[in-house]
């Protein structure tokens, strides 16, 4: 997998937002919200986007009502569409690039978000019987976001999702198997409606929550050790005192639209925000 120049391997899946033509200001839309202060449709630039492609107003994004940008992660895709796939040629000064770049960009970002997954599988001891099939949909995966802007405008990017879920989902067994019977008649709740719900305290080791819906739970000081979070929509559930060693598939942007404390127990691989009490 080739990088932007001067970046390496260990940090492609980051945001390098000084290597970016301020994509996700630019070519993603949104709608006035608690989490954004105004529309925005997409391929039209954000009004705090500067000529540099710095955020006018990146340090008070929250006091400001742009809240959803601080839980935004492009997982590298913003500095690779930028610096490789149109080769550092932003698109103000060449102005025929933008509406491809812009929707090149959607598809890219889903591509690393698979390859963030995928390299974290390969770190999972129990998976390791899958670690060969894991390897080469990483390095297939790793081909296509090397492929043009026309290719990628074409590519089924949501087939190519399936199939590296079916694998994700198959890590994800061998992993919560090591929960025992904890959590039994508590494991399969993927994509459950658990907005607002009480789950303090709750066991939820090795249970599934690939796309739930968690947004404003009561999770303090529950046990999520070996749970699946894939997709799980955090926003503003409380993780306070809650242990969340040992949880897969929980990404930084997850953590950061969530409220916690210094009690908070993290996987090693992510960091407390600064906005937690």
């Amino acid at each position: 997998m080739n990088t932007a120049p001067g970046q390496s391997e260990d940090r492609a899946l980051q945001a390098d937002c000084e290597s970016c033509f301020g994509l996700c200001c630019a070519a993603l839309p949104f709608v006035a919200s608690a989490d954004f202060a105004i529309n925005k449709d997409a391929g039209t630039p954000c009004r705090n986007l500067r000529t540099d492609f710095r955020c006018g107003i990146h340090t008070r994004l929250r006091q400001s009502g742009f809240s959803g940008c601080t839980v935004y992660d492009c997982f590298g895709a913003g500095q690779k569409v930028s610096q490789v796939t149109f080769g550092g040629k932003d698109w103000r000064q060449a102005p025929e690039t933008a509406q491809e770049m812009f929707a090149v960009f959607p598809v890219v970002r889903q591509l690393h978000e698979l390859l963030r997954y995928l390299t974290e599988a390969l770190t999972l001891r129990p998976a390791r019987s899958l670690h060969g099939e894991i390897r080469r949909l990483l390095d297939e995966t790793g081909r296509l976001t090397e492929l043009g802007p026309d290719a990628l405008g074409k590519l089924d990017v949501a087939a190519h999702r399936q199939d590296v879920n079916v694998l994700l989902l198959r890590t994800s067994e061998l992993v919560r198997a090591g929960a025992g019977q904890a959590g039994r008649g508590k494991k399969d709740r993927r994509g459950a409606d658990l907005m607002g719900a009480r789950l303090r305290g709750a066991d939820l080791r090795g249970a599934s929550l690939r796309g739930a819906y968690l947004i404003a739970a009561d999770l303090t000081g529950a046990d999520l050790r070996l749970a699946d979070l894939i997709g799980a929509d955090l926003r503003d559930a409380d993780l306070s005192g809650a242990d969340l060693t040992g949880c897969i598939f929980l990404t930084q942007p997850q953590l950061n639209a969530a409220r916690g404390d210094a009690a908070t127990r993290l996987p090693p691989a992510l960091t407390r925000p600064a906005h937690w009490s």
